[in-house]
């Protein structure tokens, strides 16, 4: 995250001039700019990782409202974050669905292999770990979410190599796009083991 070197603090920005662009055509659409606020802030937080105080700052000031008001709408989301999270955040779903399909197991094993609790992060900063509400999986539980690629069906012994699979993409140097949707991939890719999408 860097600031644009300009001397007028209004044209000063946190994000890449594609995001900015982006924020200026989204206010245009709602009558009432504050409308844009929740998207603009998943947005921001898909580039910069997490919602930092310039996000804050930076997002209030595109809107006309103030950080407080910025801070009261995204204290509310559970999945805006004001931490940095790993680079591939894993959220499991633990709602009814996926709680009486095994969930906890499933959470607890995430737990062991990673060496992390709830909103932890490992060390190396390649992980984050997360309990979460219905990820909307409900038909396919227990389901995890990383970043944007769904798993479902899932057991515990499917963790280390769901895990190793992500490992190797960070060697490989493959992106981990927050901002675009892997499931698709996920679903399609025969490599994957059973019951994992």
């Amino acid at each position: 995250m860097s600031r644009k070197e300009d001397a007028n603090p209004e044209t000063m920005t946190v994000f890449s001039p594609k995001l900015a662009a982006r924020f200026d055509a989204l206010v245009l659409k709602y009558p009432v700019k504050r409308s844009a606020l929740v998207p603009m802030l998943l947005y921001a937080q898909d580039e910069v990782g997490y919602l930092s105080d310039a996000v804050i700052a930076e997002v209030a000031r595109r809107i006309g409202i103030t950080e407080l008001d910025v801070r009261n709408v995204a204290s509310y989301y559970s999945m805006l974050r004001f931490k940095p999270a790993g680079r591939y955040n894993i959220q499991v779903c633990t709602n009814i669905a996926c709680m009486l399909r095994g969930a906890y197991d499933l959470y607890a094993r995430f737990e062991k292999e990673l060496g992390i609790g709830h909103k932890g992060v490992t060390p190396d900063g390649l992980f984050s770990l997360e309990e979460v509400e219905c990820i909307g999986a409900c038909s396919w539980a227990p389901a995890i979410q990383v970043n944007y690629e769904f798993h479902d069906e899932l057991k515990p012994e499917l963790v280390p190599g769901i895990l190793d699979g992500y490992r190797g993409q960070a060697r490989a140097g493959a992106p981990s796009d927050r901002s675009s949707s892997l499931g698709s991939k996920a679903r399609s890719d025969p490599s994957r083991p059973e019951g994992s999408r």
